[in-house]
């Protein structure tokens, strides 16, 4: 395999299991979005308060130690910061959907960063597929 070097990323490899354990994210976060395409929760909702969402960036936290220094770092990184923005639009969408105003905002919203973490959760799995960095 392959390693990649950036200035920003060093080209260590990372201990056995690390890229097992981002790929079990990348996973259990797709679980959640398949459960918002196909139930009537929506995408980013069932992304955000999903259980497999919440164990995956509980895993992320527990598990980014392992991956510091390694390309898979940029990995961690990338999935954790899905999570937190994924959960600050819905905070903005719920705040929008308080008002009448805003409801249509709030479901633009809504369906803007769906689009998002499905887009954020695929380019960091074909990255982690090609032993590439986020970053």
């Amino acid at each position: 395999m392959a390693q990649y070097q950036s200035a920003t990323m060093p080209a260590t490899e990372p201990a056995p299991g690390v890229v097992g354990t981002a790929h079990l994210v990348y996973a259990l976060h797709s679980l959640s979005i398949l459960i918002g395409v196909t139930t009537a929760a929506t995408i980013v909702g069932a992304f955000v308060f999903g259980l497999p969402s919440i164990v995956a960036v509980i895993i992320n936290y527990v598990k980014r130690a392992d991956a510091r220094g390694t390309w898979v770092e940029s990995h961690f990184r990338w999935q954790i910061r899905t999570f937190w923005f994924a959960a600050l639009w819905c905070l903005v969408g719920a705040v929008l959907f308080i008002t009448l105003v805003g409801i249509p905002l709030a479901l633009a919203a809504f369906f803007v960063a769906g689009l998002w973490a499905i887009y954020r959760i695929v380019r960091g799995w074909l990255n982690l597929r090609d032993h590439k960095p986020m970053y």
